[in-house]
């Protein structure tokens, strides 16, 4: 009998290519469930795997990790699932060896495996995911919208909800508003933060997100940024801060406009180095910082569910959509911020 095939992109670590190939279609195991690609999305952290950010972790990986679509067959064991259910795949699995697997606690896995790094993703027309990760779409919820919600948006949520913590009438900066700043921005606002200060290089990125919900956006390159930010906060300056962008400037500037007890969320990632500087101050300011990566999956339900009750609208995240056989022309636009993508998401 002659194996079922589907197209999708390679990644090859060793010489860090990509291709779009004709594999065979996977096979799901116990547990899980095949899953017809709708769309997915296009994340700066893959492009981390492409440049050598991040290292590899299997030598030909399919990437992709924000995915929606339907459900085109389960795997032995599966329950409480069909064929033709809409679904978001989670874009990680728990190893289920580690202490905390062992004892149940899943959600606290002590190596967890990422989707499109450790296994095979969604750049492609067809992909296998553990059923018990899986989160349904409410009918009114576009896939193209839902395919966001694996990270682009919950990624956000957990900064803002879980990390950050940000209470009602907290003041909240945001430098960078892009694919994640956009959405840090809109949960803030929905979560109750005054003011919201959206900080970019970008005019046209900052005036979109005063659009989006900041009721400030000011330049990153102004050397005033920090007076700026104290005359809107009534001198106390801001409680969270969110450091989308992950570079050593925006990083420290953005630690910088803390108040005293203020929280820094680093959520973007680089290979630089920032510092807190000297401990003294550090100390006597009193200042956190935390690292930030993912959600739970119990966020994208929730994410859908704001978004099938029209109180996060997402209308506007969607920046393009390309082929599958575009998808290098996908990477390199959002590599070089042409039209200043929220995000931009392949349909396989």
């Amino acid at each position: 009998m002659p194996v079922e095939t589907m197209r999708a992109q390679r990644f090859y670590a060793d010489s860090r290519t990509i291709t779009v190939e004709t594999v065979p279609i996977p096979e799901p195991g116990p547990g899980e469930v095949l899953v017809k690609v709708a769309f997915c999305g296009i994340c700066h952290s893959d492009l981390s795997l492409i440049n050598g950010t991040f290292p590899a972790q299997v030598p030909v990986v399919t990437q992709g990790h924000e995915a929606s679509g339907t459900i085109a067959g389960l795997g032995p064991g599966v329950t409480g699932w069909s064929e033709g259910d809409r679904v978001v795949v989670a874009a990680g699995r728990p190893c289920g060896n580690c202490a905390n697997c062992r004892r149940g606690e899943i959600t606290n896995c002590l190596a967890i495996q990422l989707m499109a790094f450790a296994y095979d993703g969604a750049w492609a027309e067809y992909t296998v995911a553990q059923a018990v990760g899986l989160t349904p779409v409410p009918d009114n919820v576009p896939l193209e919208q839902a395919a966001i919600l694996a990270d682009a948006v919950s990624t956000p949520y957990g900064a803002v909800v879980r990390t950050g913590k940000v209470g009602i009438g907290e003041s909240v900066g945001v430098w960078g508003v892009g694919g994640v700043g956009t959405h840090i921005v809109q949960l803030a606002r929905l979560v109750g933060a005054v003011p919201i200060i959206a900080v970019d290089i970008k005019p046209e990125v900052r005036e979109r997100a005063l659009e989006l919900g900041a009721d400030y956006a000011f330049d990153a390159d102004d050397a005033r940024l920090g007076d700026r930010i104290a005359e809107v906060t009534d001198g106390r300056r801001l409680d969270v801060a969110f450091d989308a962008v992950g570079l050593k400037s925006t990083f420290e500037q953005a630690l910088d406009c803390l108040t005293v007890g203020g929280r820094l969320v680093a959520v973007g990632m680089s290979a630089e180095s920032p510092t807190v500087g000297p401990t003294s101050i550090f100390g006597l300011t009193q200042k956190q910082v935390l690292g930030h990566l993912g959600y739970q999956n119990v966020d994208i339900a929730t994410l859908a569910k704001l978004v099938s009750a029209g109180r996060l609208d997402l209308s506007r995240s969607i920046s393009e959509i390309v082929a599958l056989d575009d998808i290098r022309l996908g990477i390199e636009k959002l590599e070089r911020q042409e039209g200043n993508p929220i995000r931009i998401l392949v349909a396989p």
